[in-house]
């Protein structure tokens, strides 16, 4: 690959413009990089702040301290280990945002057990495939969750829980899970009850010591994995270190000059990187309270925690924020304790981001870019930057690190054209579990290539302006439309199936499916919505199904996916927002 960059050292000491009129920025470093993990970061804010409220559950009636939250984390860390739980092993969460998630990230990582976020939406098949592919020992588990029945489908995948003792499970299809942990108060055959875990470990006491295992672990070793969809048809499990993560942290808290005054609404989901480090560990950085108003979004839930909890942060989607600004009763809440938040996820409307500035009170809202792969953030706007600037580009390179945007020859490009984005440094991922095939195809000599369109101006802000990919952002959820066409293909009446993304007010995009049937064979556009019901998460279910005789391709035999989003934008009448 042709490299025409000039050299991180070579841009020692610049500011955040592009150098030479090429498209290469270097974040500063004035600011050391923090080797701390995860663990010590909350212990430094437990020394600082002990009696500061730390967290506060809405829905559940919980407030805690900072002393408080680390008393919660030290005695499931306790339980965690009595069940010969170790450093480097696997441990699953799937849940809506509960407190026991929240104590779950740091209880993993004052042992350095590797936390896995299982996105609350999964369904069975992918539930098996993401347990099994970072082969979880162990696995914490809600009830349920809208018309997810959790444990109704671990005991559909695990039959043999009804004549197991917990701990004890031996699983055809999931043989590599021992442990399942569930939430609430109910009692199911072979799993173990939360309670009865934290309870464990405080029965232990401080004669179990966690301090020798915490004080062993390195900044640099892997903390969690987090699932991202992928175009093979499965998802790839990004790794991310201590380093990565922290380090995130912090730099986002900078930018949106957050301190222990503040308290941030976290609306967004937990098993994503915008809940666990945008919102919490920027809050453990800095000491900030942490708000969440609910288990999932909900406007109304949202606007109430925000003006009962004062609060003065507020994060979201594109589509939370639209919801929220469209609530009837919105004019009832006195946002005016606001001051910033981050508005990220998907392609942020130009028109959205002036009404949350305007009317949310948040003057020094930002917007952050970035991936799961790169922890998450690489570009962000600061509070300080002109307000054009807010509302129309993603900001400035973060500190320490570098990115490039590149041809398809993989040349850098001049200032102001358009190619892929491509990000190095601390917060790059230290890979895909398991697949370093994949690994090696995304992170080559360091860099992660995206997939993303940009531009840079002259000053280093950056625009996103596609996907060289063909991924579709449905508020705020990452979806490859390989994935669903994959799955499709599995329907009995099916030959060939196109699956893409259209333009849509309330989600961003929305997806679209054009379908071959098979010869003699029919089918509704409803019948195709039924048939993914339940087998693969909501927001991958196709909205819009067309029945077509042929699709449109290249002489090379390419489905043109443009030419079909340009025939449905049509068909539909869809407006195509400006953003960001």
């Amino acid at each position: 690959m042709t490299d025409n960059a000039p050299s991180a050292a070579a841009c020692a000491g610049a500011d955040l413009a592009p150098r030479g009129g090429l498209s290469f920025v270097v974040g500063r470093t004035d600011d050391p990089l923090s080797e701390q993990t995860v663990f010590a970061l909350l212990q430094s804010a437990v020394a600082r702040f002990p009696e500061r409220e730390a967290v506060v559950f809405c829905d559940h009636q919980v407030r805690w301290t900072w002393r408080g939250l680390l008393a919660e984390v030290d005695a499931v860390a306790r339980g965690l280990a009595a069940l010969g739980l170790k450093k480097g092993e696997r441990l699953g969460i799937w849940s809506p945002n509960r407190p026991e998630w929240l104590i779950a990230q740091f209880a993993t990582a004052r042992l350095g057990i590797i936390l896995v976020n299982i996105n609350p939406a999964y369904q069975v098949v992918e539930l098996e495939y993401a347990l099994n592919k970072v082969g979880c020992r162990a696995l914490i588990a809600a009830e349920r969750f809208k018309t997810s029945n959790y444990l109704g489908m671990l005991e559909e995948l695990a039959p043999e829980l009804a004549t197991s003792d917990p701990g004890a499970l031996k699983s055809r299809r999931l043989p590599h899970l021992q442990w399942i942990i569930r939430l609430g108060s109910g009692h199911s055959p072979g799993m173990l009850n939360y309670a009865a875990l934290a309870e464990r470990g405080r029965a232990l006491g401080p004669s179990f010591e966690l301090d020798d295992i915490s004080s062993a672990l390195t900044c640099h070793e892997a903390i969690n994995i987090q699932f991202t969809s992928g175009t093979t048809g499965h998802p790839k499990g990004a790794t991310l270190t201590h380093h990565n993560v922290v380090n995130n942290a912090r730099y986002i808290a900078q930018a949106m000059r957050i301190s222990e005054a503040d308290r941030l609404c976290i609306p967004v989901p937990l098993y994503h990187c915008f809940g666990m480090v945008i919102g919490v560990l920027v809050c453990v950085a800095t000491g900030a309270t942490m708000v969440f108003p609910g288990e999932g979004f909900d406007a109304l839930s949202t606007l109430k925690a925000t003006a009962s909890e004062r609060c003065t942060v507020l994060h979201g989607v594109p589509t939370m924020f639209i919801a929220e600004l469209g609530h009837p009763q919105f004019a009832e809440f006195d946002l005016s304790c606001l001051r910033t938040g981050v508005m990220a996820g998907s392609p942020c409307p130009i028109e959205t981001m002036k009404q949350v500035v305007q009317q949310m009170h948040m003057q020094e809202v930002t917007i952050c870019y970035g991936m799961t792969e790169t922890s998450p953030v690489s570009f962000q706007s600061s509070t300080t930057d002109p307000l054009d600037k807010r509302v129309t580009t993603v900001g400035r390179i973060h500190p320490h690190l570098e990115v490039k945007i590149i041809d398809g020859q993989g040349k850098v490009v001049a200032v102001g054209e358009t190619g892929e984005l491509c990000t190095r440094g601390y917060s790059v991922m230290q890979g895909y579990w398991a697949d370093p095939e994949k690994t090696r195809e995304s992170v080559i000599d360091g860099w992660m290539h995206t997939g993303d369109l940009a531009t840079l101006d002259g000053e280093g802000y950056c625009n996103i302006v596609g996907r060289v990919k063909d991924m579709v952002i449905r508020g705020g959820e990452n979806v490859y439309p390989r994935e669903v066409e994959e799955f499709l293909f599995t329907h009995p009446s099916i030959e060939s199936v196109q699956v893409f993304g259209v333009p849509d007010q309330k989600y961003g995009e929305e997806l679209a499916a054009w379908v071959i049937l098979k010869p003699g064979r029919s089918a509704t556009d409803e019948e195709i919505r039924e048939f993914c019901r339940g087998k693969i998460a909501h927001y991958k279910v196709p909205r819009y199904v067309r029945f077509v005789k042929e699709l449109p391709m290249t002489v090379t035999g390419k489905a043109q996916k443009f030419v079909m989003r340009d025939a449905m934008i049509k068909e539909l009448g869809l407006a195509i927002a400006r953003t960001a």
